[in-house]
């Protein structure tokens, strides 16, 4: 132990094979895991930290015989050598690493190939000094190329000697041939060669052998040393010997020939130089060919009993039958269920046919092939490579050339047997070296047949009826189906000769089943009849399809468009002309000539027609026009009748009847004397007489004056005086005789019997109504009816006749209720519009006669229309004085009662004649306990009297079985009042001046509207002739009973009123309030309809406008219809329709988390908002009024439409603004929950502490939610209430520790351990965490604990497992005592904190340091 020696040498790998791929995939685990950077840093820190463990005390305080003495601080030097090849010198040293001198002696290697020589020392003796060194010399000199091991012993006055380990090794050459070859898998019989690169990857040279396993080891390499392959069946290798120098290599062949299909290996062994062996193992599979055929499209089919087939397919493939030259396909799945690639092609033989019966086997030693070089069958891909166990897809094709009954073939698929490389090198089927045998690895029977084609016309045969022009193409349309399995192309054939016979489309091409239009053209060239048969040629057809065509054609011809000439009647002298038409209606052009006929002109004995035909011949052109005209000339009066024939060239002619009358005019008077009876002096008398025609001709004629000797005592006219009288006419003519002489006249013309002259003597009177026809004046009675509503018009017609001869003027008017307007009955329609014009006498009613004036003609009866006017109702007498000439006049009594109410609604305007409908007026739906709600109603009064109005309000029962009212009254029915509503004794007087001053007690409504401008001067007229007439009965009736229809309850809600009693100024108008108060419901009731009604009865306080004595009287009160006004309103319970964005009500779902921002080293935040939208629809007809109360952390954020909003955040206020919510309207409310710090607090509060509404809830699954639960309260004015549920579920994180305490036990003095903590978080919810130290003892403000990290953020949990971070704890013991220390983790939403104690001890003593952490 005194002197210390390291030797130290560096050798290569013993392996002799290394595989290359091996090496490269070889890489440390450091390098994926490090950056460079950090591992030089990582390597820096480790020889600090073991410089600074790696000490020694200086020896020189110890004694050298202590146990620590007697050791240096000098550290040997380390030395590397490395021997390669041929003689080596080494060079050791010896160092006395002690505190005394030592004497050294060195005993050499017992191996020969080691030799050590004399030392080296520092002085004599072989004595090495402390501190010094001593050298000796080795040498290394082998006999053969292997590795040798020895060791030298120095020896020293120790009691031990040193030993020193000796070794030599030759760097051994390294190949790149891996310990096993595989060869694949090759077809049984074939052959596959395998190719290895091997290369030298050591330093130094070898030879090498390789021999089979089994004769190692040799007697001798040359016996083993072959020249080619080493055979070990079925395997070979080559070259057997080869010598490798370093980066050389050589191409290692590796031959597989299996003869039987299994697994097989062998095992070689190489041999090198330098004695080291290793074995080689060679595996391989044999194959047998197996083919399998998977799927054919259209299945696989079966041969039929009896039907030949051939005795070695595996499989047999059946194509429908199809046309020449038509391609069949069908797409074939072969597997290669083999390991090896199988080059194939296919080959097409002919079938060997054998009948078998079924379960019989044929002869196969009976099999030939013959190669069929006609077939029609292929297969796609012809020849190629199947991969191993691969499915390939080849498409067999069936196109046959002529129709046979049926094509047979057979298909073989032929594999070569060649020989395979494991190389890139392949050996394809045209590689005659390596090719081998072929084998039939799959037999398959194919089968098709043909048909021709089946091709159909329709129709098969086409007869054109009728005749044809010739020159005209003539069109038909056929069909041809194809009913073939493929498409033809077909061709049509031209006939041309004599006719022209063509097809269109002329080529094309007709798919399977389908059919194709033609249109068939057919021209004829002479006329006759024509057949042919024209031919179609389809393509790959023997025979045409054959379509037969008949027809029949005729020349051209010609009509005339009309069927006879008729000429008429002429008068001798004249000549007329007559036209017509010649039509060509064929395609052809045609000649034609026309002339009257020889036959007729030799029967009449004339040489010379009268007829003149321009043209008389020409050219028609095809379907061509062409107008003659003939003109006759009358020589002599005959009936004629004779013919025109019209000659046409190469066609038939035709015949044109013609037929004239020759003649000249003649009329008579059927009676010679005229006799007038009775006439009267300038009154002309009339009479007629007859003038006949005699003759067909038209006969003109004209009167002259009178001749006579009487002639100029009297005056006549005819009527007409001239004209035309037609062919045998009778016309009636008019004669007016005036006398101006009381004498018997005569004339040439007229014969005049005496007669007298008398005066108008009489007029009839003659009622036109449907209701009454009187005749005499005493009779007479207009009456317009005693129903007559008001501001309708009525009119009666009066007849006035005239039974005398005179003219007479006469005039019509009424006597006191006549109208001052004239109207032209030209301009009767439109001044009916003025209707008012015509009353503006205030009188309430108008009769207006039409016409008023005129004259009455002698014998005539006039129609006179006498129109009735109202605006005011009453019982109306008058009388119409009808004047004629100078007659006495004559008075037709008149009466009308006119019944209604004139006051009518400014909203709905005046009704109509027809227009009965009571206004309603509608006060909408309002809410239960409501306002009152007032309506403006304006009424007009359009009559010429103030109308005073007294109202009351009804209510309309249901169910009510009362029929009559009975009503009592003493005194008038509706007496005056005053403001206070206190009757007021009436003082009313005849004069209507009193009572207009009285009307000031009256009270009345601000929009009264005084119409003084009113009045006109008829008006004042009206009042004065009123003076003088008799006042009407002032005797009143004290009591009065009346009796009525029961139709509702008086009463003055929940509809009133105001004024009960006002006054309608003639031809204003005034104003009225109807209130309607709405009722409280029940709670059970959600709607009632208020029904009601208004009666305003009218009285009338002026005694004129009460009546005129025998002119008109008018009831009043009770005794008039009033004017009523049906109320209605609806009142429901105050309730809004509330619509959440989710089902399950308004509920919000918050987590604590959210007040965590993104950046959580800024801060928690203090405020959190989720926001939830509610819909408050009006779906009543009432506009709502409300205020929406809500207490914290519950908040409304905003009203969309923005309204006025008052939100409590303490206490509910009793005041605050309301919201308008109008009907079939709807208001978006954002309803918010805020999350607060302040809301965390309650977690931790025990249940007797939590305010109402909130619980703390606790799951199962560890989460914890807070629960606040209120009510959003609607509040509406009338102080009804509506509540919504809102409810809010506040999640909170939970913060565990995985353990309570955490011992570091005794641990070195100043040596950091840690130790691991797992912070749990089991809620949904994260957290922001802390983990805080308590105060602890420190050494030279050093601390002894710490943690890592001390913040955080933890995720909520996934599923049902817990997020968790790591608290790294670490203790570093500054002194050998006890510490304790607890660690407290916060969370910063208010979580319960954790606690975790810990603690740990400190020693010196170097049993408890942890050489890990060195």
């Amino acid at each position: 132990d005194n002197l210390c020696c390291i030797l130290t040498l560096n050798f290569a790998s013993h392996s002799l094979f290394v595989s290359k791929k091996s090496r490269s995939s070889h890489k440390p685990v450091w390098k994926d895991y490090m950056y460079k950077a950090d591992r030089e840093q990582d390597r820096v820190y480790l020889a600090r930290l073991e410089n600074r463990h790696n000490y020694l005390k200086n020896p020189r305080f110890f004694p050298p015989n202590t146990l620590n003495g007697g050791k240096s601080l000098i550290f040997p030097q380390k030395k590397v050598e490395r021997m390669i090849t041929g003689r080596k010198v080494m060079t050791i040293e010896l160092q006395n690493m002690t505190s005394v001198c030592r004497h050294v002696r060195v005993i050499p290697p017992s191996t020969s190939a080691f030799a050590i020589g004399l030392g080296k020392f520092p002085g004599e003796g072989g004595i090495v000094a402390p501190g010094m060194t001593c050298q000796y010399t080795i040498q290394f000199i082998p006999e053969y190329l292997a590795d040798y091991e020895d060791y030298i012993l120095v020896e020293t006055q120790a009691p031990y000697s040193l030993l020193i380990p000796i070794e030599a090794r030759r760097p051994p050459p390294v190949l790149t041939l891996p310990r096993s070859i595989h060869c694949g898998s090759c077809l049984v019989g074939g052959i596959k060669r395998t190719e290895l690169v091997c290369r030298n990857e050591g330093s130094s040279n070898g030879k090498f052998c390789i021999m089979p396993k089994k004769v190692w080891p040799p007697p001798n390499f040359r016996a083993v040393a072959t020249i080619g392959f080493v055979e070990q069946g079925p395997f070979g290798i080559r070259p057997a010997v080869f010598e490798l120098g370093p980066d050389q290599a050589i191409l290692l062949e590796v031959m597989f020939s299996p003869s039987s299909p299994e697994n097989l290996k062998q095992t070689f062994t190489i041999v090198c130089d330098n004695c080291q062996i290793n074995d080689i193992t060679v595996t391989g599979s044999g194959q047998l060919i197996a083919l399998e055929l998977l799927s054919v499209t259209g299945g696989e089919s079966h041969p039929a009993p009896g039907e030949p087939t051939d005795i070695a397919a595996q499989h047999l493939i059946r194509f429908d039958p199809q046309n020449p030259h038509a391609t069949a396909e069908k797409k074939l799945l072969i597997r290669n269920s083999t390991h090896v690639e199988l080059p194939f092609y296919w080959q097409i033989m002919k079938p060997n046919l054998q009948p078998l019966m079924p379960e019989e086997t044929g002869d196969l030693a009976k099999v030939k092939y013959h190669l069929d070089v006609e077939s029609a069958f292929s297969l796609n891909p012809n020849l190629g490579i199947l991969q191993p166990h691969t499915d390939h897809v080849f498409t067999l094709t069936y196109a046959p050339q002529e129709v046979r009954i049926i094509y047979k073939c057979k298909i073989y698929s032929v594999i070569l047997m060649i020989s395979s490389y494991s190389s890139e090198k392949q050996v394809m089927p045209g590689n005659s070296e390596s090719k081998t045998d072929d084998v039939i690895a799959l037999e398959i029977e194919v089968k098709g047949s043909t048909e021709p084609f089946q091709l159909l016309l329709e129709p098969y045969v086409i007869i054109i009826p009728g005749e044809n022009f010739i020159g005209v193409n003539i069109k038909k349309v056929f069909k041809m189906w194809n009913n073939s399995k493929s498409s033809i192309k077909y061709t049509w054939g031209k006939i041309s000769a004599r006719d022209i016979v063509e097809v269109e489309p002329h080529t094309g091409v007709l798919a399977a089943s389908e059919f194709c239009e033609f249109e068939l053209n057919f021209t004829g060239g002479k006329p006759g009849y024509a057949s042919h048969n024209l031919h179609c040629k389809i393509e790959h057809s023997v025979e045409p399809v054959v379509l037969h065509v008949e027809a029949a054609f005729k020349g051209p011809a010609l009509s005339i468009n009309v069927p006879s000439l008729h000429l008429g009647l002429i008068k001798l002298g004249e000549n007329v002309l007559s036209t017509f038409e010649i039509q060509n209606l064929s395609q052809l052009p045609a000649w034609w000539r026309m002339q009257e006929s020889q036959a007729c002109l030799a029967e009449r004995n004339e040489d010379a027609s009268p007829f003149t035909i321009q043209p008389s011949d020409g050219e028609l052109p095809p379907l061509g026009k062409c107008s003659v005209s003939v003109l006759f000339r009358s020589l002599l009066c005959q009936r004629l009748q004779t013919v025109l024939e019209l000659d046409v060239e190469n066609g038939e002619g035709s015949h044109l009847p013609v037929f004239v009358e020759v003649q000249t005019p003649q009329a008579c008077l059927m009676s010679s004397y005229l006799v007038f009876s009775e006439i009267y002096i300038g009154v002309p008398a009339q009479g007629t007489v007859k003038l006949f025609n005699q003759t067909l001709l038209p006969a003109k004629y004209f009167w002259e004056e009178l001749i006579g000797s009487q002639s100029a005592f009297c005056s006549a006219t005819v009527s007409p005086r001239s004209g035309t009288l037609g062919p045998h006419e009778e016309k009636e003519l008019c004669i007016e005789l005036t006398a101006n002489i009381m004498v018997s006249l005569k004339t040439d013309l007229f014969s005049i019997e005496r007669g007298m002259l008398a005066l108008i003597s009489e007029v009839t009177f003659i009622f036109s109504d449907e209701k009454q026809m009187l005749q005499s004046p005493q009779d007479l009675l207009l009456d317009f009816g005693s129903e007559v509503a008001l501001k309708s018009i009525v009119t009666r017609q009066l007849i006035l006749t005239n039974h005398t001869g005179i003219d007479a003027p006469f005039t019509l008017e009424a006597e006191y209720f006549s109208s001052l307007w004239t109207v032209p009955p030209v301009l009767l329609p439109a001044i009916r519009a003025f209707v008012l014009t015509l009353l503006s006498h205030g009188r309430g009613v108008a009769f207006h006669a039409q016409p008023s004036t005129g004259t009455l003609k002698a014998f005539k009866q006039l129609i006179i229309e006498i129109t009735a006017y109202n605006n005011m109702w009453g019982e109306y007498h008058d009388d119409l004085i009808c004047r004629v000439g100078d007659l006495q006049p004559t008075l037709i009594p008149m009466q009308m009662t006119v019944k209604g109410c004139p006051i009518f609604l400014q909203m709905t305007g005046p009704q109509t004649d027809h227009q009965t409908k009571i206004p309603i007026i509608r006060f909408g739906a309002h809410v239960s306990g409501g306002d009152t709600v007032s309506r403006c109603i304006r009424l007009n009064n359009p009559t010429p009297c103030d109308i005073r109005m007294d109202w009351k309000t009804y209510n309309q029962e249901k169910d009510n079985e009362k029929l009559v009212d009975l009503l009592l009254f003493y005194g008038p029915h509706f007496p005056i009042k005053d403001v206070d509503e206190n009757e007021i004794e009436s003082n009313a007087s005849t004069s209507e001046t009193e009572i207009l001053l009285n009307w000031d007690k009256i009270s009345s409504s601000p929009d009264t509207i005084s119409p003084g401008s009113l009045i006109t001067d008829d008006e004042e007229e009206g009042r004065n002739d009123s003076e003088d007439w008799r006042p009407v009965n002032n005797q009143k009736k004290i009591i009065s009973v009346l009796i009525q229809a029961h139709e509702g309850v008086p009463s003055d809600y929940p509809y009133c009123i105001t004024p009960t009693q006002m006054v309608v100024p003639a031809g204003g108008s005034a104003s009225i309030h109807i209130s309607f108060t709405p009722f409280t419901l029940p709670k059970l009731i959600n709607k009632i309809e208020c029904e009601g009604y208004a009666l305003g009865f009218m009285s009338l306080d002026s005694k004129l406008a009460q009546g005129i004595p025998g002119k008109v009287t008018r009831s009043y009160g009770y005794g008039v219809a009033p004017l009523r006004m049906d109320l209605q309103a609806f009142v429901k319970p105050a309730l809004l329709t509330v619509e959440m964005d989710h089902d399950g009500g308004m509920v919000f779902h918050s987590m604590a988390s959210d007040l965590i921002p993104n950046q959580p080293h800024s801060g928690v935040l203090t405020e959190s908002v989720i926001t939830h939208n509610l819909k408050l629809t009006n779906s009543t007809e009432a506009p709502l009024h409300f205020r929406i109360l809500l207490s914290v952390p519950f908040t409304v954020s905003s009203i969309d439409p923005n309204r006025s909003l008052k939100t409590s955040h303490s206490d509910r206020e009793e005041q605050g603004k309301q919201l308008l919510l109008h009907p079939q309207q709807n208001m978006l409310v954002k309803v918010s929950f805020h999350t607060t710090l302040e809301l965390l607090t309650y977690q931790n509060l025990p249940a007797d502490q939590l305010l109402s509404g909130i619980k703390v809830l606790q799951f199962e699954n560890g989460d914890r939610k807070v629960e606040f639960s209120q009510n959003l309260v609607i509040e509406y004015s009338n102080r009804t209430t509506q509540l919504v549920p809102v409810t809010a579920y506040l999640t909170v994180p939970i913060l565990e520790l995985s353990c309570e305490t955490v011992d570091f036990e005794t641990c070195f003095v100043d040596q950091t351990r840690t130790e691991d903590v797992s912070l749990l978080n089991r809620s949904r919810c994260r957290s922001y965490w802390t983990a805080l130290l308590d105060q602890q003892e420190q050494r030279n403000n050093m601390e002894i604990f710490s943690i890592c990290p001390t913040h955080g953020i933890l995720e909520a949990h996934e599923a049902s497992l817990p997020t968790k971070a790591t608290l790294k704890i670490s203790f570093t013991a500054r002194s050998n005592v006890e510490y304790e220390a607890t660690v407290t983790v916060f969370g910063m939403l208010g979580e319960k904190p954790c606690k975790l104690q810990i603690g740990g001890r400190g020693s010196y003593d170097e049993k408890y340091e942890d050489l890990r952490l060195i």
